[in-house]
């Protein structure tokens, strides 16, 4: 009997030891290893039990989202290690500040959040970026990269959680794109974007399927005669109120909703219905096609526009897929693959924005592209500003060296496409020659220069440049 309690007492103790385990396990789990806050996971919980406990006490209740400015390049010339101790940093600072019942947490990279009482938002949010602003030494060097703070209030912002930080999120994106290093509270102005970009978004999930997103033509010209050879299709929204809407008032919507794909898909079907008769007639050669970057991130989609194309009229010859060189940099191994698997088609594959970036002349080298476009960035100042002719000079020599075919869009001038003939550009498209159109217009134009009677004109060479 004597052994009862001794063997109660070692379970009792067991239990505790088990019971703590436990608890430091929970708490790992839940907390940021590099700052020591609370982590992305446990804060949304935290953020949900305190909007019910506002909700039930009828109190207000303030989400503060920070993100430190200029991290990224303390990043990349210091090291992540010097990144890491300013994070670290960061927290501290945090940490110190977060009042008697605030709740501080890292969500992860440069982002921290704080749930505080909704008091006095302008002082408290003055403070943080006060507080997370001041110079810091590192490596001996001091580095001060600021903060931005957005904030929303429950209830008057928004009435749940998702909306709450969202409305932090966006107060947060604007304070980013002007300048940094202060702070914004959600307000009017952003309420009623939002409102904006909600009615757009249920309007474009409705815009889709009823056929109101059609594609445009803008005309590609051949340099030395002005006839048409080609059109790139663009994507119009021909919307029942507003009108004809470009792709800037709609594209990065449908990119953040994931509609992309499905408005590419339509417009890409519709292009070739109207474009394969100018083909088989012999009215151009080819049709272009952009394509966003997250449809080239996904590894199926150059087989899913093979199949497109297959249901359409359209020869994969006429094809010509416009590509961008920051896709290049971002998976060469992925955009290795989709090229070569178009390629082997018969499509025709063009670098997009050339010489914006890294003009990847490697790429054109070992892959089958057969295009580059000149970016109308260079275009702009190519016949006014002798560096940049010399840098549009020496990049059209390069691409014929390697037997690729160079393209100038955004030419609007008659000096600029009369500097790009004479170096050796193949083809123009831009304002100077026609502005994007609808179908109808693109074939009766189409069908007028067959019959003699609507060729665009070239300006032509001064004396000294022909031959």
């Amino acid at each position: 009997m004597s052994e009862h309690p001794d063997i109660l007492a070692e379970l009792t103790a067991r239990v505790a030891e088990l019971e703590a385990e436990r608890a430091r396990t929970l708490r790992l789990a839940q907390t940021d290893s590099l700052t020591g806050l609370v982590n992305r996971g446990a804060f949304t919980a935290a953020l949900a039990e305190r909007l019910e406990a506002a909700r039930a006490d009828g109190e207000a209740l303030a989400l503060f989202v920070i993100d430190l400015d200029r991290f990224k390049h303390l990043n990349d010339t210091l090291g992540h290690h010097a990144g890491d101790l300013l994070l670290a940093e960061m927290g501290a600072r945090l940490r110190a500040a977060a009042g008697p019942g605030e709740l501080a947490a890292r969500l992860g990279g440069d982002e921290f959040a704080l749930i505080a009482p909704a008091a006095d938002v302008p002082k408290r949010a003055h403070e943080l970026v006060s507080a997370l602003s001041q110079p810091h030494s590192i490596y001996g060097r001091a580095v001060a990269p600021g903060a931005s703070v957005g904030v929303a209030v429950f209830p008057t912002d928004a009435a749940d959680l998702a909306d709450l930080q969202r409305f932090a999120d966006q107060a947060l994106y604007r304070v980013k794109t002007r300048g940094g290093r202060r702070w914004s509270a959600f307000d009017a102005e952003l309420r009623a974007e939002n409102e904006r970009r909600r009615t757009l978004e249920a309007e474009l999930r409705r815009a889709i399927p009823a056929g109101e997103i059609e594609p445009w033509f803008q005309p590609v010209v051949d340099a030395a005669g002005g006839r048409i050879v080609g059109v790139e299709v663009l994507a119009r929204w021909r919307h029942p109120e507003q009108g004809l809407l470009a792709p800037g008032a709609f594209v990065p919507v449908a990119e953040e909703l994931g509609l992309i794909g499905r408005i590419d898909e339509a417009v890409f079907e519709a292009a070739c219905r109207h474009a394969a008769p100018w083909v088989a007639d012999g009215l151009i050669e080819h049709v272009s096609c952009n394509v966003s970057p997250r449809d080239l991130m996904d590894p199926a989609f150059s087989r899913k526009l093979i199949r497109r194309l297959g249901e359409t009229d359209l020869p994969a010859t006429a094809l010509s897929v416009e590509i961008t060189e920051t896709f290049l940099l971002q998976d060469l191994a992925l955009s290795r693959r989709h090229i070569e698997r178009l390629a082997a088609k018969g499509v025709t594959i063009a670098l997009d924005d050339f010489g914006t970036g890294y003009s990847n002349l490697r790429a054109l080298m070992h892959l089958p592209i057969q295009t580059v476009k000149l970016d109308r960035s260079l275009i702009n100042d190519v016949a006014s500003d002798a560096r940049v002719s010399r840098l549009v000079g020496s990049m059209l020599h390069a691409a014929r060296a390697l037997g690729v075919s160079i393209v100038a869009e955004g030419v609007e001038d008659p000096a600029q496409a009369i500097f790009l003939r004479a170096a050796g550009c193949d083809r123009m498209q831009g304002y100077l020659f026609a502005r994007p159109m609808p179908a109808d217009e693109m074939d009766a134009q189409l069908r007028a220069e067959n019959a003699g009677g609507a060729e665009i004109r070239p300006p032509a060479l001064p004396r000294r440049a022909r031959g």
